[in-house]
């Protein structure tokens, strides 16, 4: 049920972002100035640009922690989709695959 969820997420955190990123991507292009304008166009926006900064500063951190510890490789993959995408696939991924960790573990532990 827990990894469902995660799938879930994943999906909807791909989907979400990039149903408001897409639109701007046709009628700008990439225009990384009025891209980071926009973003911080006012105080709420900003508010939001840098909660997701931090957010993804954290979600790096902890990949990396938690994923070392329990041995997990390809560590760079939530890092990129945090940076093509955002938190809100890189993190659900990472617990997904995290979880999926966590129960091999105990599998062959026998816990």
């Amino acid at each position: 049920m827990v990894k469902a969820t995660y799938i879930v997420l994943c999906v909807m955190g791909a989907i979400l972002p990039y149903s408001q990123f897409v639109p701007f991507l046709w009628e700008h292009g990439l225009d990384i100035k009025l891209f980071f304008e926009q973003l911080f166009v006012n105080k709420i926006s900003g508010f939001f640009g840098m909660d997701v900064l931090v957010s993804s500063f954290v979600l790096w951190l902890f990949v990396y922690a938690e994923g070392t510890k329990l041995k997990m490789s390809n560590l760079w993959i939530y890092i990129a989709c945090n940076l093509l995408v955002g938190v809100s696939l890189g993190l659900p991924l990472f617990l997904l695959m995290r979880q999926r960790q966590l129960e091999q573990r105990i599998d062959t532990v026998g816990y």
